[in-house]
């Protein structure tokens, strides 16, 4: 998918090495790690509190999750959801399973309420930029086929989908659920953890992190990714239920003759966003925030200037914009949970 694929030079990998040290140096008793490499990016596991061998169990469901979900609906090497994408393009109508169908009906209530800026129906625009690819190559799409599929339009809205039948509207729908998956893979890791008797953990994929409960007495702390330089932007406590995703154009990208080209693709243009470096927003506790702090982040993060606009579709007060320039736009929820290093620029904070 393509949001679980290789990250940028100064992508969320090394959000999740920031993570383990602020959690501890791995040298408490209680305090069980686990790394992998899974969706194309690293994920770790932290759990507290536990026997060693109920930890370890626990963790490797999660993992073992993971890898069925990364299997399943992969957008580009041979999976159901691949499978969907190649009878929309012969304008046949497919049968999928019960979880495809009800992460296509979420997604496509989720686009809607962002204006369609999250987008997973436009898959066929990522393969044309080379983001369906573990590496990247740096050059521009052909013109004119970028222009068929502008023109083409192709959206969740296009997408019928009754019971397990799917079908679409626009033959040039193609799905890639990379901006959805790895917050609906945070969901699960969290249920499955809580079903396995686990009452504190943290769950990191790639820099979309949830927390279930706490570190001994205190909240579990992480750190920001700096868009643009090797060190945390800020860090903050996450409590029990809190998910955070954060879009940035350091994650998957190309140079071309000195301008980066991220996969954040603005769905109306086919082109980069390019008026923000990183968008993070905060989701509280609630049914699927996991999924939420994936998704709304994308459209925050395309509407530039009008970012807080869309925070607030999704009922999010708690989020974060570095624009293009580098100035940091907080709003006023989370500006209170915030610890900035010192000499960091000015602060605008909003409502």
């Amino acid at each position: 998918m393509r949001g679980w694929h290789r990250l940028g030079r100064l992508g969320a990998a090394w959000v999740a090495l920031w993570c383990v040290a602020l959690l501890g140096a791995c040298t408490q008793p209680q305090l069980f790690h686990q790394e992998a490499y899974v969706f194309g990016t690293r994920v770790d596991l932290t759990v507290y509190g536990e026997p060693h061998e109920v930890a370890a169990e626990a963790m490797g469901a999660v993992l073992q999750e993971f890898d069925r979900l990364h299997r399943a609906y992969h957008a580009w090497q041979p999976s159901e959801l691949t499978a969907l994408n190649e009878a929309i393009a012969r304008s046949e109508a497919a049968v999928v399973s019960d979880e495809l169908a009800a992460m296509l009906t979420d997604a496509q209530q989720l686009s809607a309420t962002g204006d369609g800026l999250f987008n997973p129906a436009m898959g066929a625009l990522i393969g044309l930029w080379g983001f369906h690819a573990d590496e990247f190559a740096p050059r521009l799409p052909d013109p004119a086929a970028l222009r068929t599929v502008i023109e083409a339009r192709p959206r969740m809205s296009d997408l019928v989908i009754t019971g397990n039948r799917v079908e679409s509207r626009n033959p040039v729908v193609q799905l890639d659920l990379g901006g959805y998956a790895k917050g609906y893979a945070l969901d699960r890791a969290v249920a499955i953890l809580r079903d396995k008797g686990i009452d504190n953990a943290l769950v990191n994929i790639g820099g979309n992190v949830m927390a279930l409960g706490k570190k001994g007495d205190t909240p579990w702390r992480l750190g920001l990714q700096h868009p643009r330089e090797p060190q945390p932007l800020a860090t903050l406590p996450l409590y029990d239920g809190e998910a955070i995703g954060t879009s940035g154009d350091y994650q998957r990208y190309f140079e071309l003759e000195g301008r980066r080209y991220s996969h954040l693709l603005d769905p109306r243009t086919g082109m980069p966003a390019t008026d923000s470096q990183s968008l993070t927003v905060l989701v509280t506790p609630r049914k699927d925030a996991g999924t939420l702090s994936d998704v709304a982040s994308k459209p925050a993060f395309i509407a530039g200037d009008d970012w807080r606009e869309y925070t607030r579709r999704y009922d999010i007060d708690h989020a974060l914009r570095v624009t293009a320039a580098g100035r940091i736009e907080v709003t006023r929820a989370l500006r209170a949970r915030l610890q900035f290093p010192s000499g960091t620029p000015g602060v605008t904070v909003v409502d």
